[in-house]
């Protein structure tokens, strides 16, 4: 009788194990590498999702993470589940590199769960399952690498869909570096497969390398917005202006409005809640710079140089704010207007030591 109890009680011990076992399994979804995507996750996503999200921009320069810039898009999600968007061209990505997914579970929420999609092809934007955990999220975070592969693997499919309706639905979207690149409405897509230096730009403007994008990610406050990342350390307020001249050259936002720049420093972040107002994350390093032209570039022709007056350049720093509705600054650090003739400024301001720069460093991605 007594061998009998215990091989009852074994047999119920067992089968508590293996559905415990089973119930985390079905919970903790296993990572997998697809021929179009790899994926990874911390956390269970099959649990519901965030009761309250609110709207949020996260804006980061790259260069490194912003603690703060990562708990803002945490804290806007409602602590839900966040999905973390790569796309490589090969399959090089490692997972254990810098976790996203493990810092949002770990430092920056706690999150329910944390979701990386690495993107290998086009035809990844097509997968059920990619758009499933995309509808899923809470709050998503565009990482770095090179923007041309989500302009190329995204534009036109349902994954761009997808992130046009997230903000639209009031959820947090954020993004560093390449991922910045693609949050305004217009971009510098790379498509040439370089990284377009600002003394090329400036001294013609319609050089191959500048490739300009447009009608990809609609956000509120970033519809006549054109971003760029790494500002002052790759010195990119030339090309940004250039990019402008030529946006502004073709097109005007809906309300008949100059389309203006927003440039990002490295290892700092640009805030915008849902009342439009932009802020430096906590801890940030740099600045962001607001570049607005008050009038069309008087020389912008193939094969020579830019000549362009009255660029409005504003500092923002950690007192500061803009108003993303009426592009008022308050606080700025300094501002100037500075003019542009065959390519090269016409005075020395804040924005000569950011204009251009002989070559770029090694190592830059």
């Amino acid at each position: 009788m007594r061998i009998r109890t215990i091989a009852a009680s074994l047999s119920l011990f067992a089968s508590a194990f293996l559905a415990h076992a089973a119930e985390k399994s079905a919970a903790q979804a296993p990572n997998y590498r697809d021929k179009n995507f790899d994926y990874f996750v911390s956390g269970e996503p099959s649990r519901p999702r965030a009761a309250h999200t609110e709207f949020g921009l996260a804006l980061m320069g790259g260069g490194g993470k912003l603690d703060a810039a990562f708990r803002f898009i945490a804290q806007h999600a409602g602590n839900g589940h966040i999905v973390i968007l790569r796309a490589v061209s090969d399959d090089s990505y490692d997972p254990t590199d810098g976790s996203y997914g493990e810092s949002f579970m770990k430092e920056w929420g706690p999150v329910v769960s944390a979701e990386t999609i690495v993107f290998h092809h086009r035809e990844a934007s097509l997968d059920p399952r990619v758009i499933a955990a995309l509808k899923n999220a809470d709050g998503i975070f565009l990482a770095g690498g090179d923007q041309s592969n989500y302009i190329k693997y995204w534009k036109g499919t349902p994954v761009q869909e997808v992130l046009n309706a997230h903000v639209a639905a009031n959820r947090p979207i954020g993004g560093s570096s390449a991922g910045l690149a693609i949050l305004g409405r217009y971009s510098y897509g790379a498509l040439d497969g370089g990284s377009m230096e600002s003394k090329v730009a400036l001294a013609n403007p319609f050089d191959k390398g500048v490739t300009l994008e447009s009608d990809f990610l609609h956000y509120r406050y970033l519809e006549n917005v054109i971003t760029d990342t790494h500002f002052s350390q790759r010195h990119r307020l030339g090309r940004l202006i250039t990019f402008l001249a030529r946006l502004n050259s073709s097109t005007e936002d809906s309300a008949g409005e100059k389309i203006f720049g927003i440039g990002v420093d490295e290892k700092t972040a640009l805030l915008i809640d849902a009342d439009g107002t932009g802020r430096l994350a906590e801890g940030s390093a740099g600045s962001a710079w607001i570049v607005q032209p008050q009038r069309a570039a008087t020389n912008l022709t193939a094969g020579k140089s830019l000549s362009m007056a009255d660029i409005r350049l504003v500092q923002l720093g950690a007192r500061g704010s803009i108003d993303l509705k009426t592009r008022a600054v308050h606080q700025s650090t300094a501002e100037t207007t500075i003019s542009i003739l065959d390519g090269k400024p016409t005075a020395d301001s804040i924005g000569t030591k950011i204009l251009t720069r002989d070559k770029p460093q090694p190592g830059e991605d």
